[in-house]
């Protein structure tokens, strides 16, 4: 729990990093210190280092906010490889896991560790906007909680999960002439009206 002796105490590591080498990696990366990605680093490794040394793993994260950062920061697996894939639950959560076996380990804040950290909680659960909250102790917090903030569990990926699927064929559009996934119909998503502009 957080309390004013628990200053004497040192931040944990983030892997390799000390905690203020990682915020200054997510400040470099994200534009800020921002807590969740923070806390994600901490998630990251604590679930890393129960796979197997040499292990190719893969990411499953299910948030898009701030997880996906961590990950991308501290492993090889990205959006654009392919090996972060996002199943949105709304909860603060991840899972590393043997690409090949679908075998690993899923790490969720617990609630009731939270508890014990009350910035922490106050900023998850938006108990206080952005502005009312005390960002100083908040990241303080995230550093002295490191990896006691979480339960984990071992998972097993489901095989329709496992499986590659290719994109397809790639042609150009009738109605833009662009390549595109050909797969998706007669003319490309674009042309179907399927665009953000």
């Amino acid at each position: 729990m957080y309390t004013a002796e628990s200053t004497v105490r040192a931040a944990q590591p983030v892997g390799n990093h000390s905690y203020e080498e990682f915020k200054e990696l997510t400040r470099e990366f994200h534009g800020c210190a921002a807590p969740g990605l923070l806390i994600g680093g901490y998630m990251v490794e604590k679930a890393r280092a129960r796979l197997p040394e040499g292990t190719l793993f893969e990411v499953f994260v299910e948030t898009a906010k701030c997880l996906p950062d961590a990950v991308q920061l501290l492993t090889l697996c990205t959006y654009g490889n392919g090996r972060i894939r996002l199943a949105e639950t709304g909860r603060f959560a991840l899972a590393l896991y043997d690409k090949y076996t679908g075998q690993g380990w899923r790490v969720f804040i617990d609630p009731l560790k939270l508890r014990q950290w009350p910035e922490i909680e106050t900023w998850l659960l938006k108990k206080k906007s952005k502005q009312e909250q005390d960002s100083d102790r908040l990241l303080e917090e995230i550093g002295l909680a490191g990896e006691e903030l979480f339960g984990i569990q071992s998972v097993g990926i489901s095989e329709r999960f496992l499986e590659k699927s290719s994109s397809g064929p790639i042609a150009p559009c009738p109605g833009c002439g662009e390549p595109y996934t050909a797969v998706d119909g007669p003319i490309c998503r674009g042309c179907l009206g399927q665009t953000p502009y």
